[in-house]
């Protein structure tokens, strides 16, 4: 039984991790990704170069906007 525990705990603790991480504010002078963070199609060259440190696409910087 506490092993079915410890792995709830570890997987609640990894996904605070990722969810901490992502709300960290991008420095300017990040380069900006290829692909989406969120669902891995390619960005645009205009975006990446536009919007320094860039990590999503258009539609998913949108879904991440709306859920705050």
């Amino acid at each position: 039984m506490a092993d079915d525990i410890d792995r709830a705990n570890d997987q609640a603790q990894y996904l605070l991790d990722v969810a901490l991480q992502r709300s960290r504010p991008i420095p300017s002078s990040r380069v900006s990704a290829q692909f989406c963070e969120d669902c891995d199609d390619p960005i645009p060259l205009l975006r990446q170069q536009t919007i320094q440190g860039c990590q999503t696409c258009v539609i998913c910087q949108g879904l991440r906007e709306r859920r705050r």
